[in-house]
Parts: C-alpha cells; sequence; structure tokens
C-alpha cells in the first residue's frame, strides 16, 4: 500500500508523496452524450482545438496515464454531459466506481438558474460520492468588457442564478466555480454574501493571458479573492494554448497563488484527460513537483494530498500504510 502521509512528513521524500488527484474526467463517447465532444462544429474551447479529445477515456485510460505516481484517490469533475438528464452522469460515474473503484467522490452538474435547479440540488446530495456541484456561470470574454455592475442572465450576479446558488447554500453540497480571473469580484462577493458556502475555484481562474498586465489583473483579483477564507484553489488547468505545459511557464503563477491562499486552501489536481493536450501527466507532475519543491515538505503534503483530502474526505484511509 501506498505510505502514510505521516511517513511523508517525516522523510520529506517525493517518493513517498501520496497524491490526490481533485479533478479528472472520464467518458464514455458511445453510452453518453457530451455536446461538446460531438457537435459539429466544436463548440468554443479555451484550448483551442477539443477534436482531440473525442475518444472515450475510461479508468484504464487514467490509470495507464497516472502510471507510477503514486495516486492515492481521485476526484471526478462533471464533464458537460447532457444538460437534459445532469443525474444521469451521476448515476453512470456511480457505477463506474462501484466497478472500477475510481473515483472516491465526484462533483456533479446542476444548472443554478434552471426551474429544476432545487429538484437537482436535492437529488444530487443524495449520491454517496458527490461532495459539490458546478455549474459555469455566464459572463463577458475579456477583461476589458467586465462591468462590476453588470447583471447578465445566468451569471454569478444574475438574480434567477443567485437563487439557485441560496438552495446549493442550504444543501451539504459545496461549490466548484470556473470563471475567468477578471469574474472574481463576482466570486468574492458570492462569498460574502454565503460565508457558510465553500467555493472551490477551478483552475486558478484561467490566467491563459501571461502578458504582463494579464498577469497583473489576475494577481489583484486572486488577491482579494484571498480575503475570502470560504475559498479554495486548484492548481491545474493552467495551459495557455499552443505552449507546452512547463515550470518555467507555470511556476510564477502556481507559487503566487500558494503564496496568497496558503498550502492549505490550495490543492493540485490533473484536469485529465484535457491537460494531456498540452503535457503527459507524469510530466504535469513533475513539473508540479519542481515548481513547490523549495516550499517545506508539511506544506507540499498539503498542496498533493491534505487539502483534497480534508475538502473531498477522501483519502486518508486509501494513504495508510
Amino acid at each position: 500500500m501506498p505510505p502514510s502521509p505521516e511517513r511523508y512528513l517525516a522523510t520529506g521524500d517525493d517518493a513517498d508523496l501520496p497524491v490526490i488527484d481533485a479533478h479528472h474526467h472520464i467518458w464514455d463517447l458511445q453510452a453518453n452524450r457530451h455536446p461538446w465532444l460531438s457537435e459539429e462544429p466544436p463548440p468554443p474551447f479555451r484550448y483551442g482545438d477539443s477534436r482531440p479529445l473525442r475518444r472515450t477515456y475510461m479508468p484504464a485510460d487514467y490509470r495507464r496515464d497516472a502510471a507510477g505516481q503514486n495516486i492515492v484517490a481521485t476526484v471526478y469533475m462533471e464533464a458537460e454531459h447532457d444538460p437534459a438528464d445532469p443525474l444521469r452522469e451521476t448515476r453512470w460515474v456511480h457505477a463506474v466506481a462501484a466497478r472500477e473503484g475510481l473515483p472516491q467522490a465526484m462533483a456533479g452538474a446542476a444548472f443554478l438558474d434552471r426551474d429544476d435547479a432545487p429538484a437537482i440540488i436535492a437529488a444530487q446530495a443524495g449520491f454517496p460520492l458527490v461532495r459539490s456541484l458546478r455549474h459555469k456561470p455566464r459572463g463577458v470574454s475579456s477583461a476589458a468588457a467586465y462591468d462590476p455592475a453588470h447583471r447578465i442572465p445566468g451569471s454569478m450576479r444574475c438574480p434567477r442564478w443567485r437563487a439557485g446558488y441560496r438552495v446549493l447554500a442550504e444543501s451539504p453540497l459545496f461549490f466548484e466555480l470556473q470563471t475567468p480571473w477578471w469574474h472574481l469580484p463576482d466570486a468574492l462577493e458570492l462569498a460574502h454574501d454565503f460565508p457558510g458556502t465553500l467555493i472551490v475555484l477551478n483552475h486558478l481562474g484561467l490566467p491563459a493571458d501571461r502578458s504582463a498586465a494579464g498577469l497583473a489583473g489576475w494577481r489583484e483579483a486572486m488577491a482579494r479573492l484571498s480575503d475570502a477564507p470560504n475559498i479554495r484553489v486548484k492548481l491545474s488547468g493552467i495551459c495557455v494554448p499552443g505552449q507546452r505545459w512547463t515550470p518555467e511557464l507555470n511556476g510564477w503563477v502556481v507559487l503566487e497563488a500558494v503564496r496568497l491562499f496558503g498550502a492549505a486552501r490550495c490543492m493540485w489536481a490533473s484536469n485529465y484527460p484535457v491537460d494531456g493536450l498540452v503535457a503527459g501527466f507524469a510530466e504535469i507532475l513533475a513539473g508540479m513537483r519542481a515548481i513547490t519543491g523549495a516550499l517545506p515538505w508539511a506544506e507540499r503534503l498539503r498542496l498533493f494530498h491534505g487539502t483534497a483530502a480534508e475538502t473531498y474526505r477522501v483519502g486518508t484511509a486509501d494513504a495508510a500504510g
């Protein structure tokens, strides 16, 4: 069995580091419908061409990609399944987990601005693996277009969307937020208005613009967001279209997030197979280990294991040696 987190803390040996992958996908394109993986022409995709992802990707494929990386638990993230029936995806993931032993937890889908949001949220909360829900809020496509007074339908400041979020806040689940960094003021307002609900920011607020102005805007937005104690951050999904994933490209962004939020509120995730468009699984994980190599051992254990174990209630028994 993998060595315990306590042993890693004592030895500081990367070979002993137990890793929880806090955000990955699986899909069966013969059994299920994912519009973004089937429609022609393909919908806009932040990494460019999504066609290479149009293949069935199951636990056996994930285990092949993650071989040798000491992954002790994983968290499935909803994969934009057919919005007509978000519960079908949840039932399918539970069947896969029962058969394959993976994932150990999941984030389901709900559409907070729909009439069925209360019923879907209640149903999702009844599944044993579901810890959280994601609904990507609508927004604008650039920082220059952002208006803090906006009330875009389906956005975090849309009254109908917030009504659905209130129902989620009254459930035992927390919220997975994927939004570009210029909408983080909306997220901060949401965090303040619902302080008892955890928000996990996916993919570091999507800092794809690596210009000086883009990085400065991202950092300022993240710094303000870090003041809300009910925010956690996933160190994942930080690819830049057309560029290979490297520590040199992504190191500053990762370390700034850890500095702002602290290791106790940050967690690593692969975002596989999506991030496989720009690097191999082992390549990304090795890069993250290199980026964080100068941090104290206890902080590295939090980043790769402890924060995710606490957030998703997984990994502790799996990592016991």
